[in-house]
């Protein structure tokens, strides 16, 4: 019984990990994306690139064959996967982009003034020294301020 119950604990904790519940929600926005890339494809650009070339792609095939069972090459489901391909990869490039930058304007701090000096140099014998100093340890020469 130890066995199993080290194993769901240990299943308990590899599930609740930060990355694997941030891959889970991307995977499910990444569903939801993907059909309003495929929306966006079929109903507003196919069209639109049929009004120049008078081509649907969804409905461009080959018949491989004669007859009524003969395969049916689909190369118009192809370029539209493709296409589709290709927006949501744009279109993901931009959104990193964007919060790439908002991230660089946000992470950047002012820059803190320099810490002043906590040291300065004998002018006798240039060895460093506590600024406060009044007196050399090295050469123990009087420093004047």
């Amino acid at each position: 019984m130890e066995k199993k119950s080290g194993l769901v604990e240990e299943f308990k904790k590899f599930i609740m990990r930060g990355n694997v519940m941030d891959m889970a929600v991307g995977v499910i926005v990444g569903g939801a994306f993907t059909a309003i890339v495929t929306s966006l494809n079929q109903d507003i650009l196919t069209p639109i690139l049929g009004i120049f070339g008078g081509i649907d792609f969804s409905n461009l095939a080959v018949k491989l064959g004669s007859g009524e069972n003969a395969p049916v090459l689909a190369y118009g489901n192809f370029i539209t996967a493709v296409l589709n391909f290709l927006i949501t990869a744009f279109v993901i490039f931009m959104l990193v982009k964007g919060i790439n930058a908002l991230n660089d304007r946000l992470s950047k701090k002012p820059e803190e003034p320099a810490a002043a000096p906590t040291t300065k140099t004998c002018p006798y014998c240039k060895s460093t020294i506590a600024i406060d100093a009044t007196r050399c340890p090295h050469c123990t020469s009087m420093i004047e301020e």
